[in-house]
């Protein structure tokens, strides 16, 4: 199973904000960015102050995609 993050880049894109307006919001890492940019593993942490800086849900910015599944 693999991760995507484009739900997390659209509501970006929604609430008119960057990659770098956000890692300073959730106060998060330029390397955690980096990871998701890849749709790479972060943690649960990350996740967390990601979900409380947008006043989301972790539904929101992330899914799970099945090994196979195109994205």
């Amino acid at each position: 199973m693999a991760v995507c993050y484009n739900k997390l880049w659209k509501l970006l894109i929604d609430k008119n904000m960057s990659k770098t307006q956000l890692v300073k919001a959730a106060k998060i890492s330029t390397n955690a960015m980096a990871k998701m940019g890849k749709n790479g593993d972060v943690s649960t942490e990350v996740l967390r102050k990601i979900c409380t800086a947008l006043e989301c849900g972790i539904e929101d910015i992330i899914e799970i995609i099945p090994d196979g599944g195109n994205q």
